[in-house]
């Protein structure tokens, strides 16, 4: 059966190390076709397509009728684009071995490599009549289904995969898949408790149970769930995150601060861990130990931006805006595209009144993808303080076109208005507002209070 991993035992490793020798010697030694099929497997599986495209070679060199040697040839064009040339070779195959399994399963990637999945679907049917190997096939139907969002019949035969293979954590992974896509977590809760009754030491599985349960909120079974995933395999670290993350829920800190610390123990250092440890101690107003636990997850996972976050925030909460706006810039020497990195760098250059400089972050952070109103109207309220009148009817007219007639936009184009010496266009546009738009027209008194005050405006808003 193609597409699937192969656990190389010993014999194996003995034909690709005799294999590799002979390459190095430029000698030309024979392999049985078994020997070749598990070589080129190995390539393939491990991403080394010219590799295994040159054991091929050689293997069809040897055994040019080896029906299983031509199918990975087949697999290997699939995988380079190359339809026309697959296809033409599986129908060679065909005349040859009508009933085999492989041939059924090859069209089938041809067709939903062109996205025919209906017909991929069929054909995988009729391979599922011939194979010696179902759960492979199961495996294949169900990522079609999921291809056309058909959760239903997915989970089916993921579940028969389950079935053959109860330790088949891909097929068990795949089947909670179906059941958040449908959106039926109660329905997945009763099949991990079917499924547990059978395999009641399933680490994973309980794992997924707690999840469910957190799904529902439900947090003290969701704790119970985590709890025998760790009895079932007290290195399970992911049970050991979601307990913790459960506990920190739950505002119980130092429970919460134990089991991540417990992860850090089991393998190399988690940046998560190391950040929710801090933010456990920052609720617990421990704070040197909270920065401490900031620095490590920075230090040891610098791509991290809830790492940098969580520091740049500690700092500005504690009034220390030098400090933030030193690991902000720090973080977007890393990552100039992160929307969230450039709005920090404009509240804390504006908490340090640095306002051109808190203008641009606000600039960069729309740019980015953080178009919130907020944003807009904070950088439209800077470019008043700079007096860049101009900037601020673009900024304003761009973010009408986001934000059509919204008020707080609305009052500050027409306080701009004014401000431009279009003082008549103003007063129109104050005569067209909503009553009950009236209550914004605090911003002018705030921003314009010389309009706001004269007896024009006062006219219109009383």
């Amino acid at each position: 059966m193609l597409y699937m991993f192969l656990d190389y035992n010993d014999e194996e490793n003995m034909s690709l190390s005799k294999y590799e020798a002979m390459l190095k010697s430029n000698s030309v030694l024979f392999f049985d076709s078994n020997e070749f099929e598990n070589i080129i497997q190995y390539y393939l599986d491990n991403g080394h397509l010219n590799r295994a495209k040159k054991a091929l070679k050689m293997g069809l060199g040897q055994h040019p009728n080896n029906i299983s040697l031509r199918l990975l040839d087949v697999e290997v064009l699939i995988f380079e684009g190359k339809h026309t040339k697959a296809s033409k070779l599986l129908e060679e195959i065909e005349t040859i071995s009508p009933e085999n399994e492989e041939v059924y399963i090859q069209r089938a990637s041809l067709k939903s490599k062109n996205g025919e999945h209906q017909l991929a679907i069929s054909l995988l049917f009729d391979a599922l009549e011939r194979t010696e190997d179902p759960a492979d096939v199961h495996s294949l139907l169900g990522m079609e289904f999921l291809l056309i969002d058909d959760y239903k019949n997915a989970k089916s035969h993921y579940e028969s995969c389950l079935k053959y293979d109860p330790e088949d954590y891909t097929a068990l992974y795949n089947t909670m898949n179906c059941y958040l896509f449908m959106e039926d977590t109660e329905g997945a809760i009763l099949f991990l408790n079917d499924y547990l009754e059978k395999n009641p030491y399933c680490e994973v599985a309980w794992h997924q149970l707690g999840l469910q349960f957190v799904e529902l909120e439900s947090y003290s079974k969701a704790l119970a769930a985590f709890n025998f995933a760790i009895y079932s395999d007290d290195t399970f670290v992911g049970a050991y995150i979601e307990k913790g993350k459960v506990l920190e829920h739950l505002a119980r800190y130092e429970e919460a601060i134990e089991n991540y610390s417990l992860t850090l123990h089991l393998e190399d250092p988690l940046s998560f861990a190391l950040l929710h440890i801090g933010k456990c101690h920052e609720k617990l107003n421990q704070h040197d130990k909270a920065l401490l636990y900031f620095n490590k997850t920075v230090n040891e996972d610098p791509l991290l931006d809830k790492g940098w976050k969580a520091i740049t925030d500690f700092y500005f909460r504690s009034g220390n805006f030098q400090k933030a706006l030193y690991h902000i810039n720090k973080a977007l020497d890393i990552d100039q595209e992160n929307a969230e990195y450039w709005i920090r760098y404009a509240k804390i250059n504006n908490r340090l009144s640095f306002f051109k400089e808190a203008e641009r972050g606000y600039r960069k952070g729309i740019e980015n993808g953080d178009d919130s109103l907020n944003n807009w109207l904070h950088r439209i309220d800077l470019l008043l303080k700079l007096e860049d009148l101009k900037s601020v009817e673009t900024n304003i007219n761009k973010a009408l076109e986001i934000f059509p007639d919204h008020p707080e936009l609305t009052f500050r184009y027409i306080g701009v208005l004014d401000l431009l010496g279009y003082t008549k266009e103003a007063l129109n546009f104050l005569k067209k507002v909503s009553p009950t738009d009236k209550e914004y027209s605090i911003i002018l008194e705030e921003l314009f209070p010389e309009f706001f005050s004269s007896k024009e405006a006062q006219k219109l808003i009383s």
